[in-house]
């Protein structure tokens, strides 16, 4: 039978290859030159050539002494056997018939002054007017009025901005106006009572302390999704430890001390957002449910409702999306409960995915680079050293369908080093890799031998090769399995 080839060619540069601090021919225009090809052959290829009148024909630069010249990425599917995803979409299918998925389609609102409906407009006045009286008469309680009769206003500042200001003033009460769906008078009470808990919980003052807490796994923040959101983690898992749960939750001191912990982390968090007209002000929340202690814990469960009323009632539209991932069965339970007295809209926030579609669920959100090793991503912690990448080094997809050869071709155009991190979710994949010479006559470097990786392998290959003469590496993963694999891989190169 004839194997079939998918191809798609792209001239790597800095809009669409990871940096590697080369810069493109001076004569091309071209920041994405990318051609998919579909053709049979009855034998295997080791190099595609386009067509010599597409576009890909002409990515191949002539090399000119003293000039650096990026390397090309050419990635080849091969279908050497027929294999079925019939195990595979059982398989999800049954995933899906337990774990709800996204509730309903959500488009944040626009926090552009300008995009707001006549109606919002005319709403955001009416409270900025009640805001204005409130403030000359000193309704938010936060200085008594003056006794010589002065009619000095109350200075109120709220997350750092001032209620009435500028344009950052204005994003802080729409925030208050959608949450009661644009009900002025609602909208000013909460706000009210928001400033009021504020001063009474001394929020200011708490910002600035130095509380020492053993939480840095449970809740942290990482990177950026594909709008610019901030992403916070949260890894409930990590309550499994004895030590760490009594310290946190064994009595109503220390479940205060938890409770302004994760205050004082969410305030901070909130001041380095961007309340400008336009500017990126909620946050990705994702809820690790893996190993969670579940619902049997009565005091996480009472000190998770306490913050969740909390949020709720102080801290209006900051998250953009809930994603919950390795959602286990017992939380279908907790959902039934709270799904019903949930609005449309706060369902439409929610995404759900079981384990085997964590990393694929939050790979349509957050690029590979921004996402955590241990769930899926490139991205190391921050503590640890990784002197090759950052979270500003793009990687690439590629989906290695069942019974496939996928392999990724580099071709190096100059002598250098290429260092190249790879990894497939979940592995079940032989992964190899290679340099072939351009001379004809040239022997194929082995850099790494065919090599049969293991669900529980170490989840990121980082390699590199010193290239002396020009050719090409090729990286080959080969995908026995009836189940469709995520690959994801990035590279660098250095001048040598």
């Amino acid at each position: 039978m004839a194997e079939e080839y998918i191809t798609t060619t792209t001239l790597a540069t800095p809009e669409n290859q990871p940096s590697s601090g080369l810069t493109p021919p001076q004569e091309s225009n071209s920041t994405h030159q990318v051609l998919a090809t579909e053709t049979e052959t009855p034998e295997k290829a080791t190099e595609t050539n386009p067509p010599e009148n597409s576009v890909a024909a002409a990515a191949q630069p002539e090399v000119t002494p003293g000039e650096h010249h990026p390397p090309k990425v050419t990635e080849t599917e091969t279908a050497s056997t027929e294999k079925k995803e019939t195990s595979e979409k059982e398989e999800a299918a049954e995933e899906d018939k337990r774990i709800p998925q996204n509730l309903g389609s959500f488009k944040e609102e626009s926090s552009k002054l300008s995009d707001l409906s006549d109606s919002e407009k005319k709403s955001l006045d009416e409270l900025k007017h009640l805001v204005r009286d409130a403030l000359d008469n000193h309704q938010f309680g936060s200085v008594p009025k003056p006794e010589d009769g002065s009619n000095a206003p109350e200075e109120v500042t709220i997350w750092g901005v001032p209620l009435l200001k500028d344009d950052r003033s204005d994003v802080v009460l729409l925030k208050f106006l959608r949450a009661r769906d644009f009900k002025v008078k609602d909208s000013l009470a909460m706000l009210k009572n928001t400033v009021k808990w504020r001063r009474e919980f001394k929020i200011d003052e708490l910002v600035d302390e130095d509380l020492v807490d053993d939480l840095d796994k449970v809740v942290f923040m990482h990177g950026h999704d594909r709008e610019g959101h901030p992403v916070c983690y949260n890894v409930y898992g990590e309550f499994q430890n004895k030590e760490l749960y009594n310290k946190t939750f064994s009595d109503e001191e220390k479940r205060k001390h938890f409770l302004r912990t994760r205050i004082q982390f969410l305030e901070r968090s909130i001041r380095k957002l961007d309340f400008s007209s336009g500017g990126v002000s909620t946050i990705f929340q994702i809820n690790d449910m893996k190993n969670s202690p579940g619902l049997g814990k009565k005091e996480l469960r009472s000190a998770t409702k306490q913050a969740v009323q909390l949020l709720q009632d102080n801290y209006p539209e900051f998250v953009f999306k809930q994603a919950f991932i390795n959602v286990p069965w017992w939380y279908l339970v907790f959902y039934t409960v709270i799904g019903p007295f949930m609005t449309p809209r706060s369902k439409s926030k929610l995404v759900f995915a079981g384990p085997s579609r964590s990393a694929e669920t939050l790979f349509k959100y957050i690029s590979p680079e921004q996402v955590p090793v241990q769930y899926g991503g490139l991205s190391v912690d921050p503590c640890d050293c990784n002197p090759d990448f950052s979270l500003d080094d793009p990687a690439s997809e590629v989906i290695v369908k069942p019974g496939t050869k996928q392999t990724v071709e580099i071709i190096i155009y100059e002598k250098c080093e290429i260092v190249w991190e790879i990894r497939v979710i979940g592995w079940e994949v032989s992964y190899k890799a290679e340099f072939v010479p351009e001379e004809k006559d040239a022997y194929t470097v082995v850099v790494q031998k065919p090599r049969k990786m293991k669900p529980f392998d170490e989840p990121v290959l980082t390699q590199s090769f010193k290239v002396n003469e020009l050719g090409k590496v090729l990286l080959t993963v080969d995908n026995p399995t009836s189940k469709k694999k995520k690959l994801v891989y990035r590279f660098s190169v250095k001048p040598l």
